[in-house]
């Protein structure tokens, strides 16, 4: 570690949990953010801040205005340009910390590229919007013994709890199934943005202490921002009949379930129907004799109300203004093809 470097983490050195040993190690890790939302955005800054080696964001959104209220990385210019969240993130990081190595990947965490987007990290946290995807990220730390944070927050409530593989319950030993019945959004709850900064502040101790080599008591934290409780619960033991850690079945990695299409807290479905890439200049030139074409060199937003359309390379498409998944999927035929 340089003077630069000492100086710059020396309140962070002072700090007993942490010291020279642990701000080295947190050098030398690999953290990796899945979804840049509310929590991942600031999961992002406060490693960055922090000191971390290697940052991995994935993210399959980008920047929309109503996101400006509780996604702390960030600015109005960005959501103006519709920037895809992990490019915006990435480029935020830079201009905090630009020791740190990051990677953004602007991608849909699936069975088929989680190696390619997770190896090597030694911790991962939850910024998603979804149960499917966390199991899958369960899964996967599972197989590879890689600790994670889980974390999730609506409304004025939260929760987060450390899964540490090999030594404690995974994620459906503690919920089996995703929930069941029309949960809360962000999108019909609303959302406190201080529950947000709460909860994501707390995964990213929980993954610190990981890092530094201590492991953090196993517990399920609970949060109300409004009401100011909290709470704290013994992780349930390990269930020997789980499918991930007990039974080592993995369906959600080996590719039994797919992720969901529809967007929480937007009134947009996702189409990944496509495994090729695209040409978007092609693309635009065809798409704007029918509506509005803005592209920002990540991806291409075409605009035929009530619907809007933002387009990835890999083929990837956002329809909003719908939730009806055979509309978008209509659309997408229509103007993309098959």
């Amino acid at each position: 570690m340089n003077e630069a470097q000492r100086e710059r983490y020396s309140r962070q050195i002072l700090f007993a949990g942490i010291g020279e040993e642990g701000q080295r190690r947190l050098r030398e890790s690999a953290a990796a953010v899945v979804g840049c939302g509310a929590l991942g955005s600031f999961h992002a800054g406060a490693l960055a801040r922090a000191g971390i080696g290697r940052l991995v964001l994935i993210d399959r959104d980008y920047v929309d205005w109503s996101n400006l209220q509780r996604q702390w990385l960030y600015e109005e210019a960005d959501a103006r340009d519709a920037l895809p969240k992990a490019i915006a993130a990435a480029r935020a990081i830079g201009r905090i910390n630009s020791d740190v190595a990051v990677e953004a990947h602007v991608a849909d965490l699936a069975p088929d590229n989680i190696e390619e987007l997770l190896g090597g990290v030694h911790v991962v946290l939850d910024g998603t919007d979804n149960f499917d995807t966390r199991f899958l990220v369960n899964d996967y730390c599972v197989e590879r013994a890689i600790p994670w944070v889980y974390g999730g927050a609506v409304g004025s409530y939260g929760l987060s709890m450390p899964v540490l593989p090999g030594r404690g319950p995974c994620l459906q030993c503690v919920f089996p199934e995703p929930p069941s019945g029309p949960q809360p959004t962000c999108e019909t709850a609303g959302v406190v943005n201080t529950i947000t900064s709460l909860v994501a502040s707390w995964q990213a101790s929980l993954a610190l202490q990981i890092l530094c080599g201590r492991e953090p008591e196993r517990r399920i934290t609970t949060f109300d921002a409004w009401t100011g409780a909290v709470r704290q619960v013994e992780m349930p033991p390990r269930d020997p009949q789980c499918p991930a850690c007990g039974l080592r079945s993995c369906r959600y990695l080996h590719g039994e379930h797919r992720v969901p299409v529809s967007l929480c807290g937007r009134n947009a479905v996702q189409i990944h129907d496509r495994r090729r890439p695209l040409d978007l200049e092609e693309l635009a030139r065809r798409l704007r004799p029918l509506g509005e074409v803005r592209s920002n060199g990540f991806a291409l937003r075409f605009s035929i109300p009530p619907h809007e359309m933002m387009i990835f390379p890999d083929g990837r498409a956002i329809i909003r203004g719908t939730q009806d998944p055979a509309l978008a999927r209509s659309l997408y035929s229509r103007f993309i093809g098959n």
